[in-house]
């Protein structure tokens, strides 16, 4: 992450000035987040926020590290074990679903990607610990269910690309550019359901009525 150590430096206010720095670089990013409106947010003199992160760069990368850490922590619970195929898939649809209809979401993902030329491997991290580590944990469920005769998976790490658009479909971009505020708990569901139905037709070994 640019090779940016964190400061070691903490007291009582610096998980304030963390929430408060995460609230304005969510809303503005890097460049239009200044000091005084992350110390306004944080509840806290400047000085203070100087006192804990002496560079802006420094708290952006700390938020960062948080967010991707995050990431890697919603991804590890992606795919619970002992469940029926179709259940499993409906869990790891609905959960992936609600990620991509999350505001906050998408606007770690906006903030990640803007900043990718100021922060070289920022992008790279938060990919790592955000899809990538889903893709991995996914593929491997794939590959083991094909294993127990439960689905018919040649090429795990595609498919598990597959699942992962089937559960964006008519969402995730409408999200990113700001077309809808959010979609209706309804539409998410059959969003989550339609990508189930989908893979499970062209990999499911169940007959098909």
């Amino acid at each position: 992450m640019n090779n940016m150590a964190a400061p070691r430096r903490k007291g009582r206010k610096y998980d304030q000035v963390l929430e408060g720095a995460r609230a304005a670089f969510l809303q503005d990013g890097f460049d239009g987040a200044s000091v005084d409106e992350i110390a306004r947010e944080a509840g806290v003199s400047k000085a203070t926020l100087y006192s804990y992160f002496p560079d802006k760069k420094l708290l952006f990368v700390e938020i960062a590290r948080r967010e991707c850490q995050r990431q890697a922590d919603e991804a590890a619970c992606i795919t619970p074990p002992d469940l029926p195929i179709r259940d499993l898939l409906t869990f790891a649809a609905n959960r992936m679903v609600t990620m991509f209809n999350s505001s906050l979401s998408l606007s770690i993902y906006r903030l990640c990607a803007s900043e990718t030329e100021r922060f070289p491997g920022l992008a790279q991290e938060f990919y790592e610990n955000g899809p990538l580590l889903a893709r991995t944990l996914i593929s491997r469920f794939l590959r083991d269910a094909t294993e127990r005769g439960e689905l018919k998976v040649e090429h795990p790490e595609m498919a598990a690309d597959q699942f992962a658009e089937l559960c964006k479909a008519g969402l995730f971009a409408r999200r990113l550019f700001g077309v809808i505020k959010s979609a209706p708990p309804e539409e998410a569901a059959f969003i989550a359901s339609e990508a189930v139905e989908t893979f499970l037709a062209r990999y499911g070994t169940e007959p098909r009525d």
